[in-house]
Formats: C-alpha cells, sequence, structure tokens
C-alpha cells in the first residue's frame, strides 16, 4: 500500500535529512504504488497523493526562496550594481522548472511572500491542507499590502481557509484587504487600468484566444454590445449560434472588415511549395502561421486563396538544406533587421529558451558583437524580452552548436546547469528534407 511503499523513504529522510538522493529514491518509488486495492482505498490514494503534491509544493517554495536569497547575495558579495541584483534568477528557476520565464518571476516573488510573510498559510500547505494554487492566490492577492496588514489577513483566515474554494479564497482575501486599507485598494485599482492590454494565444483545433484587459465597467460593455447586437441578429432569423454571432462581429468592427470571414489585415504563412501547388508526396504537410503556430495543409491553401482574392500578398521563397536547416543569412550591420529580422521569427517561431513559449520580440547575438559573434543567421536566436535580459546576467553563457544557432544553442547557468535550445522543424521535414518553402504575407 502507499503507506509502506513510502516508510522507507521517510524515514530514512528523518534519520538523515531529505537530500537530493533521497528525494529522487522518493519519487521513483511513487511509480510503485499499489494498484491492488478496492476502490474506497483508492479514494483515499488520491487524497494522500493531492496532500503529497501540496506539501511538495510547499517544500519547492521553501527552496525557491532560499535560492533566491543565496542569489542575491552572491551577486551583492560580487559587486553586482544593486539595479541589476535579481537579474537571471528567476530565468534560472524557469529552465528547473521547465516553464517560461515570465511565469517563474510570478512564482519566485510568490514563494518569498508565501515563506517569509505567510505562515499559517504556509504551515497548512506543507501539512496538504490547501492547494498551491489557494496559497498563491493569498500571497498574490496581499503582495501590496504592508507586512503587518499581510500577516494580520493571514491570522485571520487560518481557521477556515481548509473548507474555502478557489473564488471564496480570493473574495475572502480582497474583503479583509479592502478593510484594512481602503486608500491602497483603490490605488491598486487605479494601477491596474494603467496595465490593460491585448493577447493572443494558439488554442486547440487551429482556433486562438484572444484576451483583452480592461477596466471592469469597458469589460462590461463590450460584452453588453456584443450580446445586444447577437441577440438583434438572432431575431432577426441568423441562422448562426449567439456565440458566433458575437465572435464575428467582434472581428468586424475590431478590423473594419465587411465579413469575418476576410483576410487579416497582416498574415504571415510558411509552408512548402508543395503544400501550396497541392502537388506530390508532400501536399499534406502542415503550415506554419507565424504568430499561431501548425495549421494543416488544407487550411493553409484556404487562407492563401483568400488573400489572393482580397489582399495584396506577395510571396518570399526560402530554401532548406538537407538538414533541415534554412538557408544561411548575414548582415554586415551590428543589429538584426530587414530581411535577417525576420528570418530569425520565421526559423525561431517562438522564444527559443527551452519550455518557453513567448513571442519573439528581440533578435539576439547568440555570441555578442563584442566578442567578436556576427550578425548572420548561424549567429542569431530569437528571444522574448525577459529571455535575452537574464542571458545578459553574470555567469551565464549561451553557445551555438553544430553548424550554428539554427541547429542547436547550448545554455549554461550560473550554477553550471545545461540546457540545450533547438530551433523547431520547418515545415515538410519529414517528407521532403530538401524543399522549397514559400513565405506568403499579404495586407488588406
Amino acid at each position: 500500500m502507499f503507506e509502506i511503499e513510502a516508510e522507507l523513504p521517510r524515514r530514512r529522510a528523518r534519520e538523515a535529512g531529505l537530500s537530493t538522493g533521497v528525494l529522487r529514491a522518493f519519487v521513483l518509488d511513487l511509480a510503485r504504488l499499489d494498484d491492488g486495492v478496492p476502490d474506497a482505498e483508492r479514494i483515499d490514494q488520491i487524497r494522500l497523493l493531492e496532500e503529497l503534491k501540496s506539501a511538495a509544493a510547499a517544500a519547492q517554495a521553501k527552496v525557491v526562496a532560499e535560492f533566491r536569497a543565496s542569489q542575491e547575495a552572491e551577486q551583492q558579495a560580487r559587486g553586482v550594481p544593486a539595479n541589476d541584483v535579481g537579474k537571471g534568477i528567476a530565468a534560472q528557476v524557469a529552465l528547473a522548472k521547465r516553464e517560461s520565464a515570465a511565469r517563474a518571476r510570478r512564482y519566485v516573488g510568490w514563494s518569498q511572500v508565501l515563506v517569509a510573510e505567510l505562515p499559517h498559510t504556509f504551515r497548512a500547505l506543507q501539512a496538504g491542507r490547501i492547494t498551491e494554487w489557494r496559497a498563491q492566490i493569498v500571497a498574490k492577492e496581499t503582495a501590496w499590502l504592508s507586512r503587518e496588514h499581510r500577516e494580520r489577513i493571514d491570522e485571520e483566515i487560518a481557521p477556515s481557509v481548509e473548507q474555502w474554494g478557489d473564488r471564496r479564497v480570493e473574495n475572502e482575501v480582497k474583503k479583509h484587504a479592502y478593510r484594512l486599507d481602503p486608500h491602497g485598494f483603490l490605488a491598486r485599482l487605479a494601477q491596474a487600468e494603467g496595465e490593460r492590454r491585448v493577447s493572443l494565444k494558439p488554442a486547440p483545433d487551429c482556433m486562438s484566444s484572444l484576451h483583452a484587459l480592461l477596466p471592469v465597467a469597458q469589460g462590461v460593455s463590450v460584452l453588453a454590445s456584443l450580446q445586444r447586437e447577437a441577440d438583434s441578429l438572432r431575431g432577426q432569423g441568423d441562422a448562426r449560434t449567439r456565440g458566433q454571432i458575437m465572435a464575428d462581429t467582434l472581428v468586424q468592427r475590431v478590423t473594419g472588415q465587411a465579413s469575418a470571414e476576410s483576410v487579416p489585415a497582416r498574415i504571415e504563412l510558411v509552408m512548402t511549395d508543395q503544400t501550396f501547388f497541392n502537388t506530390g508526396e508532400g501536399s499534406d504537410e502542415p503550415a506554419h502561421l507565424i504568430g499561431c503556430g501548425t495549421i494543416p495543409a488544407e487550411l493553409a491553401r484556404r487562407l492563401a486563396r483568400i488573400a489572393s482574392q482580397e489582399a495584396e500578398a506577395f510571396v518570399r521563397r526560402l530554401y532548406a538544406d538537407p538538414g533541415g536547416r534554412l538557408v544561411a543569412m548575414e548582415s554586415t550591420s551590428r543589429r538584426f533587421v530587414g530581411g535577417l529580422a525576420e528570418f530569425l521569427v520565421i526559423r525561431d517561431q517562438v522564444c527559443r529558451t527551452p519550455w518557453c513559449d513567448a513571442p519573439v520580440r528581440h533578435k539576439d547575438h547568440v555570441i555578442p558583437v563584442v566578442a567578436g559573434g556576427l550578425t548572420s543567421e548561424s549567429n542569431g536566436q530569437g528571444l522574448c524580452e525577459a529571455c535575452n535580459q537574464a542571458k545578459e546576467a553574470a555567469g551565464w553563457r549561451h553557445e551555438p552548436l553544430g553548424k550554428g544557432a539554427g541547429e542547436s544553442v547550448a545554455i549554461t547557468t550560473p550554477t553550471g546547469h545545461r540546457y540545450r535550445s533547438s530551433s523547431p522543424d520547418p515545415p515538410g521535414t519529414q517528407s521532403q528534407p530538401e524543399r522549397h518553402l514559400l513565405d506568403l504575407i499579404w495586407a488588406a
């Protein structure tokens, strides 16, 4: 049973401390969980494993808080300028957690607050009484308060937080925060309004999720307007569903198009020539839509047909070598500009740092120009802003491997850990090692 299987690692941990080796053994032991048990015991296992996840989250938060303090002390000892202390810490945590630098940056801040200033919430997480997400909610919703107010809320919600769901935790913490500091709460709302933005993320089945972070009154107004239009058209016999009409109306009003099916204002699509012309064995090779991801060949051809009918379009021809790399390009400039900058975005698609799917914002020299690095495809990589800034911190090193950055880059962190970064294969790699690629760009 679970209790018996886990007892040996626990006993070793109590006797000698939970070292990295013992922790690894414990993880492996979980794979041997007894599955020949009745359903009542399976429910007990599910609950115990859920508590284990919470306890592991608390342990991880503690390790991260200690790592942050140690790294900051080390940077200060090396004489790093005060404004740069802390740079690169979240990026190291991101690689260890296999997630984006942006998410890791929030996690590092949350861990510090939870471990140092929310003792009741932290102990509840350690004991498996609350989930990691609910502990994060408490930390996030109290982060703007003074330490005194944060600790007071932590103490006041402690007796009940185990019984609350996610939304209840958020609402209760906000209520307590407003009572303790109403002026600060309103100031926070004003600051939040300044962070309004719009973003786009890929969604399953070649869809996309357009997210707008708006002040609450504006968000309600936008939704109400779309709902009114949908209700009106449905009342006139429109066969589309309410949700479909709302989505189509949003596209039409934002882009100014007469129809939601019209081509977007600007779009860039990379596909093989066989996919484009629907000929040969590679005619079904997927294409890559810049900013969205992989799409089926038939959808790519349909977009191309719409573009040719409704927009000004042009095609650039690219070429991939037998190894799968796009053709090399070089510039005499110290900056990646023009076609070379666009080339890096086409080749890398998203930020090159492992597990970071953020859009490419910076075109970076793997080997810096001051160290003799060339402004070329083989020494260029696309990075997001956070990952490029982390790369500049002391102790980080990026090195092109193989035939250059297009093939792979070795990333070494200040702790000596190494990670490998590779560009995704361009369309048609499996079916046609030597191939032409078409880069279609059109604008309405």
